[in-house]
């Protein structure tokens, strides 16, 4: 039989420790750029300018597509 060497450092478990991961989320977390409230308020009025934009060029694109369907069915 072929021996196998062993180290001295224990084989890392690959099991899920939770209390490991919410250390390691909580770590992590405290290295998060956060937005101030400002900037928070100023690119939710952005958003939203931007989504009722696109939300009208696609109405006008729609109602422009269906009218020459109808045409070219009729």
């Amino acid at each position: 039989m072929a021996e196998t060497k062993t180290s001295g450092a224990q084989p890392k478990s690959s099991g899920f420790n939770p209390v490991q991961f919410l250390r390691e989320v909580s770590a992590e977390m405290k290295k998060v750029s956060w937005s101030t409230r400002q900037e928070l308020a100023k690119y939710t009025v952005v958003v939203s300018i931007t989504v009722v934009i696109v939300c009208a060029l696609i109405w006008i694109c729609d109602g422009f597509f269906t009218r020459l369907f109808n045409l070219i069915v009729r």
